[in-house]
C-alpha cells in the first residue's frame, strides 16, 4: 500500500473520536488522542469539534422532594473541540502541541423531580495543555517510535442539589450549590511500531493519573436558614478536599488488508475506580483533622463509586478514490456505574469520510449512533460509614445517543 493511501485512510481513521466522545464513560469526554503525532508530513494542523446528543431518561423517581416528578430528561447535549499542531523537528524527532477536554460531565434533570435532592444539576469541566514528543528507529521493515510528553491539566465544575424542601414556604429554596476548582500535572510514555507501506501500525500509550491536589471551591447554602444544628447553613463556606483523574492504557492496531482497504481496533482501560467518594470539608478545618469520607469535618461529597473502564473497537476503511476515503467502526463501552450514576454500557455504530481537494487540505465528517443500556439509581456500599445512594431511587431503560463531528487538517 502506498505512502499516499496510508495517509487518506489514517486521515479518516480520526472521525473515530466521535466514538469515544459519545461512549464517555467515568467522567470521560474526548480522553486522549495522539493520532496527529503519526502524521507523515513535516506539518500537520487540526482543528475539529464533535457534538454529542445523549438521551438519558430518568422514570420511577423516589426521594425527598414528594411533589415533584417521577419520570425527567437527565443529559444535556454538550460539544468537545481539540486543537493541534504537528512538527517535524528533525526526520526522524517530531512534537504535538494540543489542547483538549478529555473530562466532563452535564447532567441536568431539574429541581422539580422526586430525586432533586440527589441532583438538580451537575456540570464539571476540563481543560488540558499537552505536549508529546516521539524519536524514530528503524527496525527492520519498519521503524519504532518512543513517545512522551505532560500535559497541565484544570478542572472546574459545580454540583446542585435540594438540602431540605422544609423551608420552601419562607421562600427559600432549601438547596445547596458546591462550586470546585483544581488542576495537576500529568505525564505520559508510550511505543509505536509501524510499516508505512502497508499501513501497519501497532501502538501502546500509558498515561499516568494527574493528582489535583486540594480541590477548593464554595459550599453556599444561603438557601437554608441558620440553623444551631448545623454551623455551615445560612452562608458560603470555603471548603476544600482531594481528587485524582485516572491513569489510562490504550493499545491501537491497524493494518492494510487489500488494495484500499484498512483494517483497525483498539482497547482502552481506564482506572475510574479511583474516583470512590469525593470528600469537601471546611478550609477552616484544615490541618486540624484530616478530610475524608468518615471525617468528622466532611461538609459534603460527591459520591461516585466508579469502577474501571473498558472501550473495545473495531472497524475498516476505505479508499474510494484519491479524494475521497470513509470508515465504519462498532464499538463497546463497558459502564462505570456501580449504583450511583446512569453510566452503563454503551454500543455504538459510528462512521465518517474524508475528503481531500489537495495534498495540503483534509476535511472531515462523521456520526454515530448508539445505545446506552438500562440500570437504576440506589443504595449501595461505598466507602462511608452509612453507604451511599440513599437520597434517592430511580430507573432508567435503554436510550439512545447520537454524535456529529466536523474537523479538519492543514498539513504540508
Amino acid at each position: 500500500m502506498s505512502k499516499a493511501i496510508s495517509t487518506m485512510l489514517g486521515g479518516a481513521l480520526l472521525l473515530t473520536g466521535v466514538a469515544s466522545a459519545a461512549q464517555a464513560g467515568g467522567l470521560e469526554r474526548g480522553g486522549y488522542n495522539y493520532d496527529l503525532l503519526f502524521s507523515e508530513d513535516r506539518f500537520a494542523s487540526e482543528a475539529g469539534v464533535i457534538y454529542v446528543m445523549p438521551d438519558r431518561k430518568i422514570k420511577n423517581a423516589q426521594g425527598l422532594n414528594a411533589g415533584g416528578k417521577s419520570s425527567v430528561s437527565e443529559t444535556e447535549n454538550y460539544t468537545i473541540p481539540r486543537v493541534g499542531v504537528k512538527v517535524g523537528i528533525t526526520e526522524d524527532f517530531d512534537c504535538l502541541a494540543q489542547y483538549s477536554q478529555p473530562w466532563g460531565v452535564h447532567t441536568n434533570p431539574g429541581d422539580d423531580w422526586k430525586g432533586s435532592n440527589q441532583n438538580i444539576e451537575t456540570k464539571i469541566e476540563s481543560h488540558d495543555y499537552g505536549l508529546t514528543c516521539s524519536y524514530k528507529f528503524d527496525v527492520g521493515k519498519g521503524f519504532l517510535r518512543a513517545l512522551g510528553g505532560v500535559s497541565y491539566q484544570k478542572v472546574e465544575g459545580f454540583k446542585e442539589r435540594l438540602v431540605s424542601p422544609a423551608f420552601r414556604p419562607l421562600g427559600l429554596s432549601g438547596n445547596g450549590l458546591l462550586e470546585l476548582e483544581g488542576d495537576g500535572i500529568g505525564w505520559r510514555i508510550g511505543a509505536a511500531y509501524e510499516i508505512p507501506e502497508i499501513a501497519f501500525r501497532a501502538s501502546l500509550i500509558y498515561n499516568a493519573e494527574v493528582d489535583l491536589g486540594d480541590v477548593e471551591g464554595t459550599l453556599d447554602l444561603t438557601n437554608l436558614p441558620s440553623l444551631p444544628t448545623n454551623p455551615l447553613t445560612g452562608r458560603v463556606t470555603d471548603v476544600y478536599g482531594t481528587a485524582t483523574m485516572p491513569q489510562s492504557l490504550e493499545f491501537k492496531i491497524q493494518t492494510g488488508i487489500a488494495p484500499d482497504w484498512l483494517a483497525f481496533g483498539s482497547v482502552k482501560w481506564v482506572d475510574w475506580s479511583v474516583l470512590e467518594v469525593v470528600s469537601f470539608c471546611p478550609i477552616s478545618t484544615r490541618g486540624a483533622v484530616s478530610c475524608g469520607p468518615n471525617s468528622p469535618a466532611k461538609a459534603t461529597s460527591i459520591d461516585l463509586m466508579f469502577r474501571d473502564g473498558w472501550t473495545v473497537a473495531a472497524g475498516v476503511g476505505h479508499k474510494f478514490n484519491d479524494q475521497w476515503s470513509g470508515q465504519v467502526q462498532v464499538s463497546w463501552d463497558r459502564g462505570t456505574s456501580t449504583g450511583l450514576t446512569t453510566q452503563t454500557d454503551t454500543w455504538l455504530l459510528s462512521s465518517g469520510v474524508s475528503w481531500s481537494p489537495n495534498k495540503n487540505v483534509e476535511l472531515r465528517v462523521g456520526g454515530a449512533v448508539g445505545m446506552l443500556t438500562s440500570g437504576s439509581y440506589g443504595p449501595t456500599k461505598c466507602t462511608v460509614n452509612t453507604g451511599c445512594g440513599n437520597d434517592a431511587k430511580y430507573d432508567f431503560g435503554d436510550d439512545f445517543v447520537s454524535a456529529l463531528s466536523i474537523s479538519g487538517k492543514l498539513k504540508f
